[in-house]
């Protein structure tokens, strides 16, 4: 069987994704589309939104619903116990991610913005949400705050540097997710217990950080 899995590379739905591949060392090509974009995702699953697994012409969209179709072939790896305090900690730091991240997504080169059209797309369409991209960008400090601050507050919950919770679950697909969109904002302290946690979830799920296009 030949597996596309069609993405953006900020998008955490898609890194979600992308990780259970890594996870269950099963191949598969990626493909990243251009945010502007509409003919692809429609002519595939009816609508704009990414990722999109296409297995030999079958198209599924939904990050949750792949993810349980790749676990379900073969021997289950999300086979761990969910901690609620991990979904709280996701939950606390969404506003101030949701704002810093996406302008600063907007500026990197990513294969997603390979043109000036498809960044322009982008910034038409998150900025009546998020709040004016230039504006962020000039001044995030009491949002960057919040996120050293919760931060902290995730190192005690972390078990092991290979599975959140001590074995692998969805939380570990959510929480490196968030990780993951944490990674393209300059300033951000990561904990000890935090670092090697995110570097293991790499080596493991073999998605790479955004780190080297931080601002």
């Amino acid at each position: 069987m030949t597996r596309t899995l069609y993405v953006y590379e900020h998008c955490p739905f898609c890194v979600k994704a992308r990780m259970i591949f890594g996870f269950k060392n099963i191949p598969v090509e990626i493909k990243y589309l251009l945010n502007d974009d509409e003919a692809g995702p429609i002519g595939m699953i009816g609508q704009k939104m990414l990722p999109i697994l296409d297995e030999d012409g079958r198209f599924m969209g939904e990050s949750l619903d792949i993810i349980a179709h790749i676990d379900d072939t073969g021997e289950k790896v999300l086979c761990g116990e969910p901690n609620p305090a991990i979904e709280d900690w996701i939950s606390g730091i969404s506003k101030p991610l949701y704002k810093l991240m996406l302008p600063r997504a907007a500026c990197a080169p990513l294969p997603e913005f390979a043109t000036t059209a498809a960044r322009a797309y982008f910034v038409r369409k998150k900025e009546p949400s998020a709040g004016q991209f230039s504006l962020l960008l000039e001044d995030g400090t009491d949002f960057l705050a919040t996120l050293n601050s919760r931060l902290h507050l995730l190192a005690p919950l972390i078990r092991s540097e290979a599975a959140v919770n001590g074995a692998l679950s969805m939380d570990d697909i959510h929480l490196f997710a968030a990780l993951h969109s944490l990674s393209v904002i300059k300033g951000v302290i990561y904990p000890p217990e935090v670092e090697r946690y995110r570097q293991t979830m790499v080596r493991l799920c073999g998605v790479a950080l955004m780190d080297d296009y931080a601002a």
